[in-house]
């Protein structure tokens, strides 16, 4: 038996990590029916069947199974070597390209990009701010930001926070006229600002006090998708805003809006830096990953 190429073993290791051939070429540049040509060439080298098909799926079978999870270290391993050996090239370049939110977005350029930026010059760092939890590996970015809770489990997490907390803020006009609520229940009879999620419905507000949870569906005047702009729909009067506490940090530390429910908001979740646990991380991710650890233990 011949043995195959490494081009085709690291098919494999992405065909049957993503399980999908379109996701697949996606990574790797190449079309679904190439890639699919590939896998049964392989097949037919090794004599063996490695995935199952069907016209809606692709799952690797046992002998698949096994070789996949020997493959995996083995090419990372090999990728890490590589990468070892990179620096004798000169300093560290190249771009790395982040999918964030807003607010995890302005952390990264507050906290991450100037010591980035003083250390490796010619890293480029390339953000798309958009609140939806997409595939990265499909969007083509090298890593995205988002809440620990909503990072898909075959990703490998670098903590940019420590747990963060929820804010309800309001502007002292509006607190003045409308009354500051004592408890959630309270909001029932305020005008709040909506929250619209990526997926399109309506965030409903979690508290919680010695034990007690509670959810609360709101209502208001306005609804918004961005968090910036729920911060300025509250400066403005236009009701209680809930947002995570950075957003609203800038406003509060002016007075233009105060803080409400304190004892019914604490700290949930840390915001994490993700990417593709099947390989190891380029030079320059690297470079940026090094410095979101140093900015998540100081933080």
């Amino acid at each position: 038996m011949s043995r195959p190429s490494l081009n085709d073993l690291t098919a494999f290791v992405v065909v049957a990590t993503h399980r999908s051939f379109r996701r697949a070429a996606d990574e790797l540049g190449a079309a679904p029916s190439t890639l699919s040509h590939t896998m049964r060439a392989l097949e037919t080298r090794l004599g063996m069947r490695l995935l199952n098909r069907t016209t809606r799926s692709v799952s690797p079978t046992q002998a698949g199974f096994q070789l996949l999870a020997r493959l995996q270290p083995a090419l990372a391993a090999l990728d890490e070597a590589l990468e070892s050996v990179a620096g004798f090239r000169g300093g560290v370049a190249g771009a790395v390209r982040i999918n964030a939110p807003r607010v995890a977005a302005a952390l990264i350029v507050r906290d991450v990009l100037p010591r980035l930026s003083q250390r490796h010059p010619d890293v480029t760092v390339d953000i798309v701010v958009d609140g939806e939890l997409i595939d990265i590996v499909a969007g083509g970015f090298d890593a995205g930001v988002r809440l620990v809770e909503s990072i898909p489990r075959d990703m490998i997490a670098v903590p940019l926070t420590r747990p963060l907390r929820f804010v309800c803020v309001a502007s002292p006009a509006y607190l003045d006229r409308a009354g500051a609520p004592d408890t959630p229940d309270d909001l029932r009879t305020h005008r709040c600002i909506g929250h619209r999620l990526p997926s399109g419905r309506l965030y409903r507000w979690e508290f919680e006090r010695d034990g007690q949870a509670m959810t609360i569906d709101t209502a208001g005047s306005i609804i918004l998708d961005d968090e910036d702009l729920m911060v300025e729909a509250a400066v403005e009067g236009l009701g209680v805003a809930y947002v995570a506490e950075p957003a609203a940090a800038a406003a509060l530390a002016a007075g233009q809006v105060r803080e409400v429910l304190s004892p019914w908001l604490s700290a949930t979740e840390a915001v994490a830096v993700y990417y593709p646990g099947h390989r190891a991380p380029p030079l320059a991710l690297r470079a940026f990953l090094d410095v979101v650890r140093e900015v998540g233990k100081s933080g």
